[in-house]
C-alpha cells in the first residue's frame, strides 16, 4: 500500500468513527491532516513572499487547524472529497483574512518599511525581509484576496477540482481517482476553472 492509499484508508475510518459520534477521532483527524494543510500553507506562502515575510508556515498552519477543528464540531464529512472541501475552505479563509489583518488600515505590513541593511539573513546570505514599498504590499494582498475569495464563485465542478490542485496539492491523477473521472476531465475542469478566475478577477 503506497502512502497516499495508507493516508486515505486510514482517512476514510476516522471519518466513519466521527460520523458515528466517536469524539476521540476529532483530534485525530486534526492531526492525520496536518502534514497535508502543512505543505499546503508553505506552499501558499512561497507564493505570496510579501505576506510570507510576516506569517510563517506554522502561523497558518496553526489558524487553519483551529478552523479546521471548530467546523468539524458542526460538520460530519462522509467522505474523504467532503473532508478535503473542508479543509480547503478553511485554508483559503485563513488566507484571507491574514491577508487583510497585514494589510488593512491598522496593519502592519501596510505601514512598515524594512529599511536596507536592517534585514535578516537567510542561510545563503540573502535579505529574507526585503524592503518593499507598502503600495506594492497592498496591491499584492489585495490581489491575494480577491483570488482565492474568487474560488468560492467558481462552479461547484470547477472548484472542486481547483481546489484539490490547488490547495490541496494533488496531482491531476490523484484527483481523478479521488472523483472518480478521467485523467482527461480533471484537466478540462482545472483549464475551465483558471480561465473563470482570469475572467473573474479581470472583467475587463
Amino acid at each position: 500500500m503506497n502512502d497516499n492509499a495508507g493516508y486515505t484508508t486510514h482517512l476514510n475510518a476516522l471519518l466513519d468513527r466521527w460520523s458515528a459520534g466517536d469524539q476521540l477521532a476529532l483530534d485525530e483527524l486534526i492531526s492525520h491532516s496536518q502534514s497535508r494543510l502543512q505543505r499546503m500553507a508553505s506552499r501558499m506562502l512561497a507564493d505570496k513572499p510579501h505576506v510570507g515575510r510576516w506569517s510563517q508556515t506554522g502561523d497558518v498552519l496553526q489558524n487553519a487547524l483551529v478552523r479546521l477543528h471548530r467546523s468539524l464540531k458542526d460538520v460530519k464529512p462522509e467522505s474523504k472529497r467532503a473532508f478535503n472541501g473542508l479543509a480547503a475552505q478553511q485554508i483559503r479563509r485563513e488566507l484571507c483574512d491574514m491577508a487583510r489583518n497585514l494589510y488593512g488600515p491598522l496593519g502592519i505590513g501596510r505601514h512598515h518599511k524594512t529599511e536596507a541593511g536592517q534585514a535578516s539573513m537567510d542561510q545563503n546570505g540573502r535579505p529574507q525581509n526585503e524592503a518593499v514599498a507598502p503600495a506594492t504590499d497592498s496591491i499584492d494582498s489585495f490581489e491575494m484576496t480577491e483570488f482565492h475569495e474568487s474560488v468560492d464563485r467558481l462552479a461547484e465542478e470547477e472548484k472542486e477540482v481547483f481546489e484539490l490542485i490547488f490547495y490541496q496539492g494533488m496531482s491531476q491523477v490523484e484527483a481523478a481517482g479521488l472523483l472518480c473521472v478521467s485523467e482527461r476531465t480533471i484537466k478540462r475542469r482545472f483549464r475551465a476553472a483558471k480561465l473563470s478566475l482570469n475572467t473573474l478577477l479581470k472583467p475587463d
